[in-house]
């Protein structure tokens, strides 16, 4: 269970760092003109979501199995909190 603590920061790091990856990649090929760059000052916002466009299906391809983890983790925590909401109702019911 130790390993699946962090699950979530776990995921949500290794999605930034394959974002900035991506965007490193993009501003290379944008450096050295073999993509287009954007019109006027838009060149940033072009690039950041370049790289928003080519990380999305790179991280659903290579974060599936810490999103499962990820989501293991979730559900554990809901079924927790529902069970406990569960015993804290019959309780009440039982005082009166």
């Amino acid at each position: 269970m130790s390993s699946h603590k962090f699950a979530t920061l776990r995921y949500t790091a290794l999605r930034i760092g394959l974002f900035a990856a991506s965007f490193a990649v993009v501003w290379v090929l944008a450096y050295f003109r073999i993509i287009p760059l954007g019109i006027g000052s838009s060149n940033t916002v072009w690039l950041l979501l370049l790289a928003i466009v080519i990380s999305a299906p790179l991280s659903f391809v290579l974060l599936r199995k810490q999103r499962d983890v990820m989501s293991e983790q979730i559900v554990a925590k809901v079924d927790r909190q529902r069970d406990r909401l569960t015993a804290n109702r019959s309780q009440e019911d039982e005082l009166l």
